[in-house]
């Protein structure tokens, strides 16, 4: 078997043992057995577990954000992309498997003592924060719409994952719909606060 092969393997692995059970319960040894692969292989893919949660949260990141993407440019009319936003979320709290947000789970349970955790929990929701900045830009309504929006997003996502359920994300689709509406309006809401 080719090195990328084992790599995706390994990956496939990996990222459903630490999705479903968290990443510390998780160990090298069962991600190898789940892969198929020998130890001595999945520590020369991956020289040590960080490595292993590093390139995890690295591929997850470049697959959710681009089903996110797939979904909204589903849309034609920028304001509407806005709100597929919520409906992309609410179909991913939705699936049977939805234990919450991967980065905010790697980050509350290790962010403070694996730095490589907590850069990548960042760079994700600062790649989500400015993906909703352009789309905000695109819509022609005030740059700081973007982190109201996030931050009904994000907190639909904690939501979601503690209670189970994907009515968070219909909620606050709702709430982003008056945000996006007013913001329209001129001398709508959205200054900047400093």
């Amino acid at each position: 078997m080719d090195t990328a092969v084992a790599r995706e393997r390994a990956l496939d692995a990996a990222g459903a043992l630490f999705y479903a059970r968290g990443i510390q319960s998780v160990g090298m040894d069962e991600i190898r057995g789940a892969c198929g692969l020998s130890l001595k292989r999945l520590y020369g893919l991956f020289p040590g577990k960080e490595d292993l949660v590093d390139a995890y949260l690295e591929r997850r990141d470049t697959e959710w954000r681009g089903r996110l993407a797939e979904h909204v440019e589903g849309c034609a009319a920028p304001r509407e992309r806005l709100l597929a936003v919520f409906d992309h979320l609410h179909a991913w709290f939705a699936e049977p498997d939805f234990r919450g947000c991967a980065w905010i789970n790697s980050y509350g349970e290790l962010g403070t003592s694996w730095p490589r955790v907590a850069e990548r929990a960042r760079a994700h929701k600062s790649a989500f924060r400015e993906y909703l900045g352009a789309l905000v830009a695109d819509a022609g309504l005030p740059a700081p719409l973007a982190g109201q929006l996030t931050l009904l997003a994000e907190g639909a996502m904690v939501t979601a994952g503690i209670f189970g359920t994907p009515e968070p994300a219909s909620q606050a689709r709702e709430a982003a719909a008056v945000l996006v509406e007013a913001a329209g309006r001129p001398g709508g809401p959205c200054p900047e606060v400093s």
